[in-house]
């Protein structure tokens, strides 16, 4: 038989290095660690609110920080089907509506970069999964049929929830965020991790422990807030792309990607796991190779900063300019609600 003689072996491609060192990761660490401390702000002024209405009024006096509705996606869901369907603005949760309208105009422009540049448990969920690599020397990724069945969870939930609010009218709905359990949700929201039982407990400590093995584990799998956004940033038009002439197959995007994306075998990136967080384009060593792209046109990271920050600034100085931020309510309602939020069951 006639000897088979193996293909030559792909010649390798000379590496031009970047002539600028890349700085996104500086950038977005620092918006993650801005917005993370702003949320602790919120956090911290709103449980002085919630305790002084529960002593009577009695303590430090706190007033109720607007930011804390960006903590309830449902209720701002509703007041938006509300603003479609009837063109009203919330007296109730507006500051939310207006939170929940910006994230997701970011995720139609910029990608789900409201996941990778500013949400507060995204960027835990990443000091976990660092903390797991460094201590472990690794991450783990689970079976690509079992990673795929766990990713549709989260959609499962956000169909959920998306039916629940469909299934409303605007009557109901405005019923609903008017009736004490409405009105003090974000309380009953403080309430679930001040009161939390054992089982909230245990199941909050293997969500913690998952993320440390395994990237980004609860907004991989199980986050519907994250769904929504990746289903509006198909709609965006920029894309990771890779200029085949010029990458030399080095795979270091891939390993960088936290969302597990096959970033050195595609020529476009228009997953709705990408969250536009560039670790994929910092980590790659050859100029030019890896871009963010609009129409092939390149969008640095601090056009992606810029855009973020000026859609977060611009919904919210608009609702506070407009008077759509603030839910004012009598102090006599948070005196009698307040101290009985624990016993206010959901009108169902």
């Amino acid at each position: 038989m006639p000897a088979v003689s193996a293909a030559p072996p792909k010649p390798r491609k000379k590496l031009l290095k970047r002539a600028a060192l890349d700085r996104s990761q500086s950038l977005r660490h620092g918006f993650q660690l801005a917005f993370l401390a702003l949320n602790v702000w919120i956090a911290t002024e709103f449980y002085l609110f919630v305790r002084y209405y529960e002593r009577g009024g009695a303590g430090l006096h706190a007033g109720r920080p607007p930011g804390v509705e960006g903590w309830l996606p449902i209720a701002s869901l509703m007041n938006l089907k509300v603003l479609l369907l009837s063109g009203a603005l919330p007296a109730l949760h507006p500051a939310g509506l207006f939170l929940f309208l910006a994230f997701l105009a970011m995720s139609w422009i910029f990608r789900k970069s409201f996941c990778g540049w500013l949400c507060p448990i995204g960027t835990i969920s990443e000091y976990l999964w660092r903390l797991g690599r460094q201590t472990f020397g690794r991450n783990f990724h689970l079976p690509r049929k079992l990673d795929i069945a766990l990713r549709s969870l989260k959609y499962l939930l956000l169909a959920l929830f998306c039916y629940a609010v469909g299934s409303m009218s605007v009557p109901a709905i405005r019923a609903f965020l008017q009736s004490p359990y409405g009105i003090v949700d974000d309380v009953k929201m403080l309430n679930f991790f001040r009161f939390m039982g054992v089982t909230g407990a245990i199941v909050m400590a293997v969500l913690v422990i998952a993320s440390v093995f395994v990237q980004n584990f609860w907004c991989r799998y199980l986050c519907p807030y994250g769904a929504l956004m990746g289903i509006a940033s198909l709609a965006s038009p920029l894309r990771i792309r890779r200029e085949e002439s010029l990458c030399i197959d080095c795979g270091k995007c891939t390993k960088a990607c936290p969302s597990a994306l096959p970033v050195d075998r595609l020529v476009t990136i228009a997953s709705a796991e990408c969250t536009a967080c560039l670790q994929c384009v910092a980590s790659c060593p050859a100029e030019g190779a890896l871009f963010m792209s609009a129409k092939r046109r390149r969008v640095p990271g601090w056009a992606v900063a810029a855009g973020v920050a000026a859609l977060f600034l611009g919904f919210t100085t608009y609702a506070r300019v407009t008077g759509n931020w603030h839910t004012n309510l009598p102090e006599s309602l948070y005196y009698d609600l307040i101290p009985h939020a624990t016993e206010f069951e959901h009108p169902r």
